[in-house]
C-alpha cells in the first residue's frame, strides 16, 4: 500500500469544525489529512459575521444551544471554551471586539481566522486537498475513502462537512448521507436562524414598512429573544426573527411585544384626553414611520381623546403581543444553520465517535447540535472538533 495514501486520520470538510480537529490531532503527532470539495476552505467562515466573523461568544452555556438531547453538548463545550479559543486569537495577534450580548468579532476580516487554521494546520503537519470530492466510504479493518483525486486509508473518518444551509458556498446533505450508511439515526435537518416568510395580504399591508427596524421581544411559547425585527419584502427578519425561527414550529404563530419595556397601558390611559394623535405618541418609543404604519394597520389614526377605554386596551395589547403567523420560512438558502442532524444517541458526548462505528466521528453542523445566533455555532465547532481531535 502507498504511505502517501495512508492516514492516521482523514478529515471531510474544511471548515471551521474540520480544521480545529485536523490541528488537534495533528499537534498529538497524528497524520492528517483534510479533504475539502470546495477549491478553497473556510467558505463559510469568510462570510460569517457580515465579513468580521462572529468567531465565539463569551456567554456560551447549554442553554446557548437546541437538541433533541440538551444535555449532549456539554462534555465538549466545558473541555474548550471561548477563553480557550480567544487565547489562540490573542497569540496570533488578532485584534477583535465585543459587538453585543457577548460576540465577539474580528476587528479586520474574517479571513484572520481562516489564516489562523491554517497556520495552526501547517504548524502540526496536517495536509490539505481542495477540490477533491469523495465517491465513497467503506470500512473492513480500516476505511476506505475513494475520491476523484484517488483512494486514501485510515483507521479514523471525521465527517465534518456540516448541514445544509447556504447552498451556494457548496452545502450538500453528504454528511446525513454516511450516517444513514452506516446505519445512524437522524434527527429531520430543518432550516434555523432563518427569515420568516408571511401571506400575501399581510406583506401588502406591511409594504410600507419593508426596512424598518425595531426593537421588540419575540416569543414561541416558552421562549423568548429580545433584539431587533426588520420587515422585509418577503416576511421578517432581524435577530429576534432568526433566533426564535429555529424553535417555531409551521402552522402556528409568534408572538411580538413592540414596547417591552413600555407600560403602555398606563401610558396610552394617562394620554387618554390628549388631541395627540395615536401615531405621534407612539413616535415617541418606536421610529416614527413605523409607529404611524402601525397604526394604519391595526387602529384607526385619530386623536386619544377619540379613542374609548376599550380601544385603547385593544391597542395596549397588539402592542405587546402581536400575533402573527408565518406561512413559512426562507428555507435553506437563506438560513445561517441547518438544525437537526446526526442524533446525539448515536455519538459520545467526550470524543463525538458513532458507538456502532469504532473510528467514525461526527463533529460541527452535521450533528445534532445547534447555537443561537451570535458565535455560539462557531464555539460549537471548536468545542466539538477539539473533543474529536483528541480522540483520533
Amino acid at each position: 500500500m502507498n504511505s502517501q495514501n495512508h492516514w492516521d486520520a482523514i478529515i471531510i470538510g474544511g471548515g471551521a469544525a474540520g480544521l480545529f480537529c485536523a490541528i488537534e490531532a495533528g499537534k498529538r503527532g497524528r497524520r492528517v489529512l483534510v479533504i475539502e470539495h470546495n477549491d478553497r476552505v473556510g467558505k463559510k467562515i469568510f462570510i460569517s459575521g457580515g465579513g468580521r466573523c462572529n468567531f465565539t461568544n463569551i456567554h456560551t452555556s447549554a442553554d446557548s444551544f437546541l437538541s433533541a438531547n440538551p444535555h449532549f453538548c456539554k462534555s465538549a463545550l466545558a473541555r474548550y471554551t471561548p477563553l480557550d479559543f480567544v487565547a489562540l486569537v490573542k497569540r496570533h495577534g488578532i485584534a477583535y471586539h465585543e459587538k453585543k450580548l457577548g460576540q465577539l468579532f474580528c476587528d479586520g476580516s474574517a479571513q484572520q481566522i481562516i489564516d489562523l487554521l491554517l497556520n495552526e494546520c501547517s504548524d502540526a503537519g496536517v495536509v490539505i486537498r481542495c477540490d477533491c470530492t469523495v465517491t465513497s466510504i467503506t470500512k473492513e479493518q480500516e476505511f476506505e475513502v475513494q475520491t476523484n483525486q484517488g483512494t486514501f486509508f485510515a483507521r479514523s473518518v471525521v465527517i465534518a462537512t456540516g448541514g445544509l444551509s447556504i447552498k451556494p458556498l457548496g452545502a450538500t446533505d453528504f454528511g446525513y448521507l454516511i450516517a444513514k450508511q452506516f446505519g445512524l439515526a437522524i434527527e429531520q435537518p430543518r432550516p434555523a436562524l432563518v427569515p420568516f416568510t408571511l401571506e400575501t395580504n399581510l406583506l401588502d399591508r406591511l409594504a410600507k414598512l419593508s426596512g424598518l427596524s425595531v426593537d421588540a421581544l419575540v416569543s414561541f411559547k416558552n421562549i423568548s429573544f429580545r433584539e431587533n425585527i426588520l420587515v422585509t419584502h418577503r416576511g421578517l427578519s432581524g435577530p429576534a426573527i432568526l433566533q426564535i425561527s429555529s424553535y417555531w414550529k409551521p402552522g402556528e404563530a409568534v408572538s411580538i411585544d413592540l414596547l417591552p419595556q413600555v407600560d403602555t397601558k398606563e401610558m396610552l390611559n394617562e394620554n387618554e384626553t390628549s388631541t395627540i394623535e395615536l401615531g405621534s405618541l407612539l413616535s415617541k418609543y418606536l421610529p416614527r414611520r413605523f409607529a404611524h404604519a402601525w397604526c394604519e394597520l391595526y387602529a384607526q389614526p385619530k386623536p386619544m381623546n377619540q379613542y374609548s377605554r376599550r380601544d385603547l386596551e385593544n391597542v395596549a395589547a397588539k402592542l405587546h403581543a402581536l400575533q402573527i403567523t408565518p406561512t413559512g420560512t426562507e428555507g435553506f438558502k437563506k438560513a445561517e444553520v441547518t438544525a437537526g442532524g446526526v442524533s446525539t444517541n448515536e455519538l459520545s458526548s467526550k470524543t463525538m465517535e458513532a458507538r456502532k462505528v469504532p473510528g467514525l466521528y461526527f463533529i460541527g453542523e452535521v450533528v445534532d447540535v445547534t447555537g443561537h445566533l451570535g458565535g455560539f455555532n462557531f464555539q460549537w465547532a471548536w468545542a466539538s472538533g477539539y473533543a474529536a481531535g483528541q480522540s483520533i
